[in-house]
């Protein structure tokens, strides 16, 4: 028990220095939000969300800037930090290796999904957000993006950027990981996962404006 609560103290003593360089990488890509939002809960990267209007067709050139925006944060460093130190892993393995794994899976799945499958594919890589309407369709709305994506010219598309790519980041990861982490299993449980938590970011990027609304209202 104490030594849990020694790791979350951590984790808040590392996140804390991470919200204090934040400020360091607001450079974020013209189309995005306004700098008030442009950083989920104010600290982590928002770099691929824009406002569901009119907006300059993506090029590659900018889908690789975001996601290296996305990759190399000062927050993304002591944010892995704290996922590796509460996270469960390979029991076998120190911090260091653990920690150089997820964050060549973070960056790795950032080029998959933003940058090298969407130039392939000629597929928007950002979170269009609707912005209005119930909560409730806004909500299916933001899950359906993982599955559902805009192509650079227009119109909807099957998300191959975000199911391929992760799958992809996937497959990439056996270079690193240890034997017993290789197998198909493994493999395909790096990918759920993947898929899942990008499918959680899109609902945080759907909503976090109204909930930074509210707080300042207050």
């Amino acid at each position: 028990m104490m030594r849990r609560l020694a790791h979350f103290v951590t984790a808040a003593m590392i996140l804390a220095i991470g919200a204090s360089t934040a400020r360091a990488a607001d450079d974020a890509p013209d189309a995005a939000l306004d700098a008030s939002n442009a950083r989920l809960f104010g600290v982590l990267p928002n770099y691929t969300t824009v406002d569901n209007v009119r907006v300059p067709n993506q090029t590659t050139h900018e889908a690789f800037r975001t996601a290296a925006l996305g990759s190399f944060d000062p927050v993304v460093f002591p944010f892995i930090g704290v996922m590796t130190l509460v996270g469960n892993g390979d029991a076998n393995a120190n911090y260091e290796t653990r920690y150089s794994r997820a964050f060549a899976d973070n960056a790795i799945g950032n080029f998959m999904t933003t940058a090298i499958v969407p130039s392939l594919t000629n597929e928007d890589s950002r979170y269009f957000r609707r912005g209005s309407g119930g909560v409730f369709s806004r909500l299916a709305y933001a899950a359906s993006r993982s599955v559902v994506t805009r192509k650079r010219s227009g119109g909807a598309s099957f998300n191959i950027s975000e199911i391929g790519g992760t799958a992809a980041a996937a497959g990439l990861s056996n270079l690193y990981y240890s034997p017993a982490d290789r197998t198909v299993g493994a493999t395909v449980t790096r990918w759920g996962a993947q898929v899942m938590w990008d499918t959680v970011a899109n609902e945080l990027k759907e909503f976090w404006p109204d909930i930074h609304a509210k707080i300042h209202k207050h």
